[in-house]
């Protein structure tokens, strides 16, 4: 772009400073964006991870024992029930904001609940969906949105 010739040197400064800044924070904005793609590849990557641990859960034990015989009405009022098993009080994993640095920590948390109360979910998706409700900052947020997003688009849950 040219200047008129009569243009004064306090703007032509002015001019050269401001494209100067306008190159720097684009050049920020491309490290930001590769950063925040890297981020990204390494949370699907996770996500992956999950899902296959979450695939390879036992299933819940099936009892063998014989059906219990139908018999009549019982004369005296049943027993008290006995004392019931005692489960520890389970945290919920923390929310999770994409952090590499926290991110087997949310991992751990998330397996350990899955396989202390398996009876909570009844499918794969019961348990991603669950897992997403702790993306709730930073990059793993702008994943889950993006899921979402796909899923509203296409009508069909893209994980």
């Amino acid at each position: 772009m040219s200047l008129p010739p009569d243009t004064s040197q306090g703007v032509v400064d002015a001019l050269g400073y401001l494209q100067h800044h306008l190159h720097e924070l684009t050049e920020r904005q491309n490290v930001s964006e590769n950063n925040i793609n890297i981020t990204l590849a390494a949370l699907t990557a996770q996500l992956q991870q999950l899902m296959q641990l979450v695939a390879n859960l036992p299933p819940p034990p099936v009892s063998n024992a014989p059906p219990l015989p139908v018999s009549s009405p019982p004369a005296s009022p049943p027993p008290t029930p006995t004392a019931r098993r005692m489960c520890p009080k389970l945290s919920c994993p923390l929310d999770f904001g994409g952090e590499c640095h926290n991110s087997r920590a949310f991992l751990n948390s998330y397996s350990l609940y899955i396989h202390l109360v398996p009876e909570q979910f009844h499918n794969k998706k019961e348990r991603i969906l669950w897992a997403l409700m702790f993306f709730k900052s930073g990059h793993a947020a702008k994943w889950s949105k993006n899921v979402f997003c796909q899923e509203a688009d296409t009508g069909v849950f893209p994980i």
